[in-house]
């Protein structure tokens, strides 16, 4: 398998991987421009973009789009991130082509009819609705709001109701003016797919786009200390704790998702040993280490009930604790082997190659490979790992939402003084 990466005089790049044995490939646009990219009045429009993509353009009706992927057995959909937005699809190798010119189409020639911009908004608001009725999924937004106050890193990617009743076809002309340059879109495609073909087609459809004429600076994240309290009357008392650790681009990423998958990150993990194995205390309790490009938030989830909520917030924060010095070389060897099989596998995936191939190139630059990814996580020592359990627990700020049934759980500065005893 061989990866190849072009960058076109305007800063656009087309990056392939050829999988011998392939009839199918995945091929798509990344684009640096998520919902840490809108400000404030702009919150939700990444996303709504992301939904118009799809409805129509100069020459070709939204049936006419679906009907030309669907008729070869294609499938396309898109995506929103708070990094990027994503338009990809699946066909056989023959249809790639007519594949990449469609995503060109849709990427430049959208024309945002306001009729269909009304019905896409009842979509969107039908969705937020859905969102806030999910105490599950609404609690990672508020979790979010609070370890990134007044930030762009801190909104919702579907935005507010008030924004998106709001927003209309020069708003979104306008967002695309900002930030669809070349620089900052990745054409990624890989299974049965011809590097040369492929660039062509790139310069063809995407190769006249205007650079920018001044580099847009982002501003940093900062990750806050802070709390979230909704009390209200649900089945389930919901709890999550996110503790600041290392972004896409710091060295110790790697140790931070080990210590993640070793503590709950499956049914051997710590927490969910500890909590529901021997405790009962819930269901489903978990950890990961989510990363950013410049920061990053290990965050700790799991419901209960409302008689049980204190006891497993503290106990959580002890297992923690109790990581720092106890933590085994038997558990982050299964937790890299975890990781590398996660890694691995999923890379069996056409799609999954494609879009790992834009996020590298998005963070670095450019594609490691394989062998100096394993190589990166292989090197992990016991020793890393229980540094950055130490830092989580001693030093990083911690944020906290709590919904539902919650009145029993111990406030923010109880749980910091747990943490710290």
């Amino acid at each position: 398998m061989s990866i190849q990466h072009h960058i076109l005089p305007n800063g656009f790049h087309v990056v392939t991987e050829h999988m011998p044995g392939f009839q199918s490939a995945s091929i798509g646009v990344w684009v640096s421009a998520g919902g840490r990219h809108e400000r404030k009045e702009q919150n939700g429009i990444a996303h709504f973009l992301e939904h118009m993509a799809f409805k129509g353009t100069k020459t070709r009706s939204a049936l006419d789009i679906a009907e030309a992927i669907e008729d070869v057995g294609g499938f396309i959909n898109a995506y929103t991130s708070r990094e990027v937005t994503a338009y990809y699809v699946r066909v056989l190798n023959d249809d790639v082509a007519m594949a990449g010119e469609i995503l060109a189409d849709i990427l430049r020639n959208s024309v945002f009819d306001p009729r269909e911009i009304e019905v896409e908004r009842g979509v969107i608001l039908s969705e937020i609705g859905q969102s806030l009725d999910t105490p599950d999924d609404v609690i990672f937004d508020w979790l979010q709001e609070v370890a990134y106050p007044e930030q762009p890193l801190g909104r919702s990617i579907l935005g507010p109701s008030s924004n998106v009743s709001a927003f209309n076809k020069s708003d979104l002309q306008t967002f695309i003016a900002e930030h669809y340059s070349p620089d900052r879109m990745i054409l990624s495609a890989a299974g049965g797919i011809d590097h040369d073909a492929l660039l062509k087609l790139a310069e063809r459809c995407f190769g006249d786009l205007q650079k920018p004429a001044t580099e847009t600076v982002e501003p940093l994240a900062k990750f806050h200390a802070g709390d979230f309290r909704k009390v209200k009357e649900l089945e389930q008392a919901h709890v999550t704790m996110a503790f600041e650790s290392p972004s896409y681009r710091d060295q110790d990423i790697y140790a931070a998702q080990i210590y993640s998958i070793a503590l709950g990150g499956g049914m051997s993990s710590r927490l969910f040993q500890e909590v529901r194995e021997k405790r009962g205390l819930c269901y489903t309790i978990f950890a990961q280490a989510g990363a950013y490009s410049d920061t990053g938030m290990m965050t700790i989830y799991a419901g209960t009930s409302g008689e049980q909520v204190n006891e497993l917030a503290l106990l959580t924060l002890d297992e923690m604790k109790r990581a720092v010095d106890s933590l085994s070389q038997a558990e982050v060897d299964r937790a890299r082997a975890q990781m590398k099989a996660g890694l691995l596998m999923g890379l069996e995936s056409a799609s999954n190659r494609a879009e790992r191939m834009a996020r590298m190139i998005q963070i670095w630059g450019k594609v490691p490979t394989l062998e100096e990814t394993v190589a990166r996580i292989d090197a992990i020592s016991l020793q890393d790992v229980q540094t950055i359990a130490e830092n989580m627990v001693s030093q990083a700020p911690m944020a906290t939402a709590f919904y539902g049934p919650v009145e029993g759980a111990s406030s923010l500065e109880q749980l910091e003084t747990r943490r710290a005893a």
